[in-house]
């Protein structure tokens, strides 16, 4: 797997460029870490939590992990899907950029944005489905489950408000992690936050808006 370090600023290119991904950490955001290799990696942890914006240009993602009972985020970035005028290709782009997170942080479950369909944009909402199957595709090739969680559910989670504006909830990200500066970019805020409403919900299995299945 082709990983190199592209700046002090943090930021990473991951096999084949489809993965930039900006480390995140309480202390200072952001700040430089190389990503363990997954041979170092086994075994998915129980404490880590991937959580997920799907998108077929940039899909969002975030890591969390519990560590002696509190929350730190692991790494936060975007899958870029860079072909255009080939749906097929950037899925491909997108299915390999999230199996390159999972192989190199090992999280123990995905939380997954549930799909918003809009009678105005059904087109859309077709793609987007491409993109969050090739998501749970990903997930399923390396065992770990999926949960799924709406918009307005981690809205009403994070904030209070199922119509809060994403300011917001960068607020509340920040506040909850510990975080110098807000999340950026909206992607990986997004992301975030999905992941920690899994964590806030995980132990309420009624509350999700899925079940942990392997898709």
């Amino acid at each position: 797997m082709k990983k190199r370090r592209e700046d002090a600023e943090g930021q990473r290119e991951v096999s084949g460029n489809q993965a930039s991904s900006f480390i995140l950490h309480p202390s200072s955001l952001p700040s430089s870490l190389i990503p363990h290799p997954s041979s170092l990696i086994p075994h998915p942890s129980s404490l880590r939590i991937l959580g997920v914006d799907p998108g077929l240009n940039v899909t969002g993602y975030g890591v969390l992990e519990v560590v002696g009972g509190r929350l730190r985020v692991c790494e936060a970035g975007v899958v870029r899907g860079r072909a255009r005028g080939s749906l097929a290709l950037r899925l491909a782009e997108i299915h390999q950029g999230i199996r390159d997170v999972i192989a190199a942080l090992a999280p123990g479950v995905m939380a997954l944005e549930e799909l918003y369909s809009h009678y105005a944009r059904p087109r859309t909402a077709i793609l987007m489905g491409h993109a969050r199957g090739v998501i749970a595709l990903a997930a399923t090739q390396a065992g770990i489950p999926v949960v799924h969680y709406s918009a307005t559910q981690v809205k009403r989670i994070l904030t209070g408000s199922g119509r809060a504006p994403k300011g917001q909830v960068q607020r509340a990200i920040q506040l909850e992690l510990g975080l110098s500066k807000l999340p950026e970019p909206p992607d990986v805020a997004d992301a975030l936050a999905i992941a920690l409403c899994h964590h806030y919900l995980k132990d309420k299995p009624a509350a999700r808006t899925g079940r942990p299945r392997s898709q």
